[in-house]
């Protein structure tokens, strides 16, 4: 197995939440892949309250106890899937709340994005593009997005289409790519 560890970032806790089966189904598929390590990260497992840290988390001095459980598990990882939901034209608050915790541990990392809504999420990862930029994370071009309409029986049982399958593929090969050029640049 490969020393590349990628983690899928479940951001929804909501209650009856999509996001899970969306995360699920991202492992299940990289299960099958020998680049790297795909680990499911569940924002419910990581309960953060509204950012509560007085110190800017680029200076690195956490000081919750939540706060250094949170940036232990994700500076092990090389690189990132981040699952969102699409909710008033942008992601979800917890995920944006769980990203702007740290700082340090996002930097030199890649980043990939998966969303689902009524438009199939598209105008959350445009958010998130910008807030990886600033973290210093490599994003990569493919996405994808999936549809209540078209990828969800009744909005709420997740059944992909055939044609997510090339772009999943290809979504995986450019997260490994540079998750593997950047670690690099992390000596």
């Amino acid at each position: 197995m490969s020393d590349l560890k990628i983690a899928v970032i479940l951001g929804s806790t909501r209650p009856g939440r999509n996001g899970k089966a969306v995360a699920d189904w991202v492992v299940d598929r990289a299960g099958a892949r020998t680049g790297a390590e795909y680990e499911l990260v569940d924002l419910a497992d990581y309960p953060l309250p509204h950012l509560d840290e007085a110190i800017p988390p680029s200076m690195g001095q956490y000081q919750g106890e939540h706060t250094k459980a949170w940036a232990a598990k994700i500076a092990g990882f090389d690189g990132y899937i981040f699952v969102t939901p699409e909710y008033n034209h942008s992601t979800s608050g917890v995920l944006k709340n769980a990203i702007d915790y740290l700082y340090g541990e996002w930097n030199n990392k890649a980043a990939a994005f998966v969303s689902y809504g009524s438009l199939g999420g598209a105008r959350a990862i445009e958010h998130l593009r910008g807030v990886a930029s600033e973290l210093q994370m490599a994003h990569v071009r493919q996405q994808l997005s999936f549809s209540l309409f078209t990828d969800f029986e009744n909005f709420s049982v997740f059944k992909p289409g055939e044609q997510h399958d090339a772009a999943t593929t290809t979504l995986f090969d450019q997260l490994e790519s540079w998750a593997r050029a950047l670690q690099t640049v992390r000596v």
